[in-house]
């Protein structure tokens, strides 16, 4: 794992706060959620990648 997986989650999470304060202000509470949840199902998906290759690592290093 790298910085730079945490600098993108980051960067996305700002994005999508700032998003959600913008559509929360103009009453557009809907899209307000879709746009974090859009933002959450990107992230989990970039962390899921990641405990793929951890289990993958711990699987290789046990092996026999």
């Amino acid at each position: 794992m790298n910085i730079d997986l945490i600098f993108r989650i980051a960067a996305i999470g700002i994005l999508v706060s700032v998003l959600n304060a913008l559509l929360n202000k103009s009453g557009r509470e809907e899209q307000a959620m879709m746009t974090t949840l859009a933002g959450l199902v990107v992230v989990l998906m970039m962390i899921v990648k990641e405990i793929a290759n951890l289990f993958d690592t711990v699987k290789t290093l046990f092996q026999f």
